[in-house]
C-alpha cells in the first residue's frame, strides 16, 4: 500500500466509510452561509458536508468530519444513547437544534467526544456509553 492510499484508507476509517459531498445543495448552501458557525452536518443523504463559510483551519473542519461520521454512524444504526445529560449540557445546548431532541443531544456529546471536542463537557460515563459503543462494532 503506497503512503498515499494508506492514509486515505485511515480517513476512510476514521468516516466509518461516509464520504464527504463536495457539492452543496442551494438549500445547505444558503444555511451554511447564514450559520458560519455550524462546520459541517450529517446530511440526510448520509453524506458529510461541511461549511465553506466556516472559519475553521482544515485540521478543525477534519475533526468536524469525523464528528459528523459518527453522528451518521449512530443514525444508521438506529443507537440511542442511555445517559443522563447534565444541567450544564443543557444549558449548551439551549435555543440550538438539539434543544428539543435529547436522543440527537446525546448524539452529539458523544460525537464531540469521538473527535476530541471538549465543548462536550462530557462525564465519565458518557466517555464510556461512547466505548462501549464503538467495541460493539468490532
Amino acid at each position: 500500500m503506497t503512503p498515499g492510499e494508506y492514509a486515505n484508507k485511515r480517513a476512510s476509517d476514521k468516516l466509518f466509510g461516509f464520504p464527504i459531498r463536495e457539492k452543496l445543495y442551494p438549500g445547505e448552501d444558503q444555511f451554511f452561509s447564514d450559520r458560519p458557525e455550524v462546520a459541517g452536518m450529517a446530511a440526510e443523504d448520509n453524506t458529510i458536508i461541511l461549511n465553506p463559510y466556516s472559519p475553521l483551519s482544515k485540521k478543525q473542519l477534519g475533526a468536524v468530519a469525523e464528528n459528523e461520521a459518527i453522528r451518521l454512524k449512530m443514525r444508521q444504526d438506529e443507537f440511542d444513547p442511555e445517559f443522563e445529560v447534565t444541567p450544564d449540557q443543557v444549558e449548551f445546548f439551549e435555543g440550538t437544534e438539539y434543544a428539543n431532541n435529547p436522543k440527537e443531544m446525546k448524539q452529539t456529546i458523544l460525537a464531540r467526544v469521538y473527535s476530541g471536542d471538549s465543548s462536550a463537557k462530557a462525564t465519565p460515563e458518557q466517555k464510556q456509553a461512547l466505548k462501549e459503543y464503538l467495541s460493539k462494532d468490532k
